[in-house]
């Protein structure tokens, strides 16, 4: 009995001793206050910590005058008539313009279009700012910008280093502010566009946001015209043609065209082999060329692979990864020798492709390789026979190809693919965000109609 009383008695104290133990209104307030405050703080680090999208407000590609067209009867009579070049000679370059996949419309300085062509400093500073200036021009025409706008210029050109650099050019020209942020790339051959545009993608995302990055690739091919009889280095001039791009990029989504995704890029100069595969000397006569070697392919090959390797887990879903994962792994445990590598479908991840044109047997080996139809390979193949090898421009004229089609679809994600000197594989990925207008623009706009052509008994 006088435990159920205590009990009672407790029961009924209750209310009040609770009431004196609830928080007052004005606590709950600076609880919410305090909650409110870490959600901003919080929300506050991880906008500042997070990695910047970067996008591409739009790209121009240089598009040489009727005067520059160097067909190929032409290449083989100066070849023939030439003092410096000895009928084998002749007879190979004859060979090489049957098999090279390209056409009679691409383009090259015309002080090389001589029996004794030469290209002095002059001459080479002429035609890097027939190109730069031109693509520069037409980008800005193009995008409106405001030039003090631009906090980083990059440009890249191997062969034609000048005092003061192309970059420096390109400041006096234009007049850009004195805080700019300027790079240089030089020796990296075919690939550096690609290198360029990761190189601005990483210094962007530590700028103010909405800043602007001003990328500009060229190859300024008369300084490197070989005038010798070395087969390797006359593969070169048989190739390579005039070219450029100037791109602008932006941590602003504003009148941005395409999202920059991944950037991956692997190197293998580690190796000799890897290393003297496409590289500067001078022959046994003090003719100075750039030599590739037999091995390139094989080189290409293994450089592509390792790229693939570290680009899969970026790109691919699970269900393709997990194939890949799984048979590596049951090869490797199992020693399953036999068994052919499997190559995950990157179809599955990219919409477009846009192939360095090395030639036609880069375009064939990446195609089968990666597992494409001849469709996928189509604007390379194509972008070989109008334009040749514009060396580190040469995929910014495939993404033009696609675009000039009307292929390009709001949400479509284009892969990359450059090769370059050292050895180097280096790619990008992109997603449309803003496909472009019906009209057609840029350096397909007076040949489109034409494309795609049959070059299948031409390779």
């Amino acid at each position: 009995m006088i435990l159920a009383t205590a009990v009672l008695t407790k029961v009924a104290q209750w209310p009040s001793t609770a009431h004196k133990t609830m928080p007052q209104s004005s606590d709950i307030c600076l609880i919410h206050l305090l909650l409110v405050a870490l959600l901003i703080v919080t929300a506050a680090i991880y906008l500042a910590l997070r990695p910047r999208n970067v996008y591409l407000v739009d790209y121009s590609c240089f598009r040489p005058s009727s005067n520059f067209r160097y067909p190929k009867a032409t290449s083989v009579e100066h070849a023939r008539l030439s003092p410096l070049i000895d009928d084998s000679t002749a007879n190979f370059i004859a060979s090489i313009h049957e098999r090279s996949g390209m056409g009679d419309q691409t383009y090259f300085p015309p002080v090389v279009m001589h029996m004794e062509p030469y290209c002095g400093l002059d001459e080479a500073r002429t035609e890097a700012e027939l190109v730069v200036f031109s693509v520069i021009d037409d980008l800005l025409a193009k995008t409106c910008i405001n030039l003090d706008a631009v906090g980083v210029l990059i440009t890249n050109c191997s062969l034609f280093c000048p005092v003061p650099s192309i970059a420096d050019m390109i400041v006096n020209r234009y007049k850009l502010r004195g805080d700019l942020r300027v790079m240089n790339l030089s020796g990296m051959a075919c690939s550096a566009s690609v290198t360029a545009v990761g190189l601005a993608s990483n210094i962007l995302r530590f700028m103010p946001w909405g800043s602007y990055a001003l990328v500009v690739s060229t190859e300024i091919v008369g300084p490197c015209y070989y005038v010798g009889n070395k087969r390797s280095m006359q593969l070169t001039n048989l190739l390579f043609r005039m070219g450029g791009v100037a791109k602008l990029l932006s941590t602003s989504r504003s009148k941005a065209r395409f999202r920059l995704g991944h950037f991956t890029r692997t190197i293998t100069a580690a190796s000799n082999t890897a290393y003297r595969c496409v590289y500067q000397e001078e022959d046994e006569k003090g003719n100075l060329g750039i030599a590739l070697s037999k091995d390139l392919m094989v080189v290409a090959g293994d450089a592509l692979t390792a790229n693939i390797t570290s680009t899969a887990p970026l790109v691919l879903p699970a269900s393709e990864l997990f194939k890949y994962g799984f048979l590596c792994m049951a090869k490797k445990v199992l020693h399953w020798r036999k068994i052919r590598p499997y190559i995950p479908n990157f179809c599955v991840a990219f919409d477009h492709f846009c192939i360095h044109v090395g030639g036609p047997a880069v375009i064939t080996s990446v195609q089968h390789g990666l597992g494409l139809s001849d469709k996928h390979v189509e604007p390379s193949r194509m972008t070989l026979h109008r334009f040749g090898n514009q060396s580190t421009s040469s995929v910014w004229y495939e993404l033009a190809y696609i675009e000039a089609k009307g292929r390009m679809k709001k949400g479509n994600r284009v892969w990359m693919i450059g090769f370059g000197a050292g050895y180097e594989c280096n790619t990008i990925g992109w997603m449309c965000i803003q496909p472009s207008s019906g009209a057609v623009h840029g350096p397909w706009a007076s040949c489109i109609r034409h494309y795609p052509v049959d070059v299948s008994n031409k390779v």
